[in-house]
């Protein structure tokens, strides 16, 4: 009789077994389904966050384009990227910052579209001031840090003189940072010696105040 019960249970039913196996791998492939969908539709609404995001830099673009129209098309000004680029010497003589009546006519011409544009959203005008890279010799200015500081100043002042709100615009100063081209000649520099204005959003000028 032992040999029967024995040969009884060798032959016993292995489908219990294989269920439970089986209901394990189906569990844990959901999980790994659930998981891989649940990434897959983050990353979607991350895409569809850019694309909107890139919407509306494209649509910004346009906009300061449009409201700058007549100043670009007379070449007195640049836009590369939301930043407006005018030359130093448009606005001042070599190491001075007192503005010039081409320049005080020009920063008077953008004042009524700049305004419109800063209108319709929560941004603000920063206006920086760069140089070259040559030390400063004599004169009222200690270095370039200085002259920088006080060429955006005299715009900003002059802008608010001329119709500008002046909770809508701020100085900034970059003395011989940031050039656009490498200061290997004196054409290279008059491009460095330049003022840019840029529309900011109020959110990054408070984090900046608050890091000061």
């Amino acid at each position: 009789m032992e040999d029967c019960d024995a040969a009884l249970d060798e032959s016993a039913p292995v489908w219990p077994v294989f269920g439970d196996l089986m209901s394990s791998l189906l569990g844990a492939f959901i999980l790994i389904f659930v998981g891989v969908v649940a990434v897959q539709m983050d990353l979607s609404s991350h895409l569809q966050d850019e694309v909107k995001k890139r919407q509306l830099e494209q649509q910004r673009r346009i906009s300061l384009e449009k409201a700058l129209a007549v100043p670009l098309a007379s070449g007195r000004i640049t836009l590369d990227n939301g930043r407006i680029g005018i030359s130093g010497r448009v606005l001042f003589a070599l190491n001075s910052d007192q503005l010039s009546p081409e320049g005080r006519e020009l920063l008077h011409s953008l004042v009524t579209p700049l305004r419109a544009y800063l209108a319709t959203r929560d941004e603000l005008l920063m206006v920086s001031g760069f140089t070259d890279d040559r030390p400063i010799r004599g004169g009222p200015f200690a270095d370039n840090w200085e002259l920088s500081a006080q060429r955006a100043l005299t715009v900003t002042r002059t802008l608010v003189e001329e119709g500008m709100p002046a909770s809508l615009v701020f100085a900034a100063a970059f003395g011989s940072q940031q050039p656009v081209t490498p200061n290997t000649g004196e054409a290279a520099r008059a491009r460095n010696r330049r003022v840019e204005m840029a529309p900011v959003p109020k959110a990054a000028n408070a984090d900046a105040s608050q890091h000061e």
